[in-house]
C-alpha cells in the first residue's frame, strides 16, 4: 500500500495519533454509560491497562484500532510500504505486547473483550456483544 501523504503531512499525522480517548474508546465508553454501566479506565495494575475495566465483575474491554493492533481481515489493517522494516518491527511488537496483556488477565481470573474500532460503527450489535459479555462469563473478541 503507497502512502498517500508526502513523509513530512505523514509525521504530522502520526504526531496527533492518541494512545487514551480515541474516538473509538469514547463511542464504547458513551454506549456502556448510556446502557447503566459504570466502570473504571485505564487500571494501571492490570496487564495492558485496559481501556474499560469493570474490577467488581472482574472483566476488561480493549479497544483497538484496527491499524496499529493489525485486525485480521479488515482493509484498515494493511502495513505501509514505505519504511517496511519499521512498521512491521512496531507493530509486530504491538501484536506481542497484546498477546502477553491478555494472557496476564486471564492468569489473574479476568474476562477480557476487544473491540476492534470498525464494529464502533455498528451500535446495535455493539451493543449487544457488550451486554452479553458483561452478562455472561465467557470472553470474547469483536
Amino acid at each position: 500500500m503507497a502512502d498517500s501523504f508526502d513523509p513530512e503531512l505523514r509525521s504530522a499525522v502520526m504526531r496527533r495519533v492518541r494512545s487514551t480517548d480515541t474516538r473509538p474508546e469514547r463511542v464504547v465508553r458513551s454506549l456502556l454509560h448510556r446502557m447503566g454501566y459504570r466502570f473504571r479506565l485505564h487500571r494501571k495494575g492490570l496487564p495492558g491497562r485496559p481501556d474499560v475495566v469493570f474490577p467488581g465483575r472482574r472483566k476488561a474491554i480493549f479497544v483497538h484500532g484496527c491499524f496499529w493492533h493489525g485486525h485480521p481481515g479488515c482493509p484498515r489493517a494493511g502495513r505501509p510500504a514505505t519504511n517496511r522494516a519499521f512498521w512491521d518491527a512496531k507493530l509486530d511488537r504491538n501484536l506481542e505486547r497484546d498477546a502477553q496483556a491478555l494472557a496476564g488477565l486471564f492468569e489473574l481470573g479476568w474476562s477480557v473483550l476487544v473491540v476492534w474500532e470498525c464494529s464502533v460503527k455498528r451500535l446495535d450489535a455493539l451493543e449487544t456483544e457488550l451486554r452479553r459479555f458483561l452478562e455472561n462469563d465467557a470472553s470474547i473478541k469483536l
